[in-house]
């Protein structure tokens, strides 16, 4: 099965929720922010952008990314949320979206992606995808969603390395 990306409308908000919530990862908040952030983009806020990833030829949403720029910050993004479908893990969809992602970031002038994600095992294949991607853990604060939960901080030059000779 394939897929093509385009945006996520007010028709997919039910399917962003529904992928959301089957992941098994996040806790009920957390599905609800992604829902709320859904509903900021569509009227219009520039800080939460969405693209979809659908499969051929059903047109079901199968995963989305979302990420926006970090306020205070010249030429930095945050990738809030990359979800797909639990029985599409590991096909290559993740990898679509964070590629396209990671293009538009390049064309918007963006120099630097911030992810952040949990400590917990369960989220080991998560940091895992990000490093197989070129991601470099930056950063660890032990304890910051729930006692032994540790924030983990990922970040990727956009620049092709210009970032690290502009701070030597």
């Amino acid at each position: 099965m394939s897929c093509s990306l385009r945006p996520v409308g007010r028709a997919h908000r039910a399917r962003l929720e529904q992928l959301t919530r089957a992941t098994g990862r996040f806790r009920e908040e957390e599905v609800a922010t992604a829902v709320e952030l859904l509903e900021e983009s569509l009227a219009g806020d520039d800080e939460y952008r969405f693209v979809g990833a659908f499969d051929q030829p059903a047109e079901t949403l199968v995963g989305y990314a979302c990420w926006g720029p970090t306020p205070g910050t010249e030429g930095t993004c945050d990738l809030y949320w990359i979800v797909v479908d639990p029985e599409r893990q590991g096909a290559g969809v993740g990898s679509l979206l964070l590629s396209e992602v990671e293009g538009r970031l390049r064309v918007d002038g963006s120099r630097l992606v911030m992810v952040e994600t949990s400590s917990r095992a369960d989220y080991a294949p998560t940091r895992g995808f990000y490093e197989r991607r070129g991601y470099t853990r930056a950063a660890t604060i032990p304890g910051y969603y729930a006692p032994g939960d540790d924030l983990v901080i990922y970040t990727k030059d956009l620049t092709d390395g210009e970032l690290a000779r502009a701070s030597s």
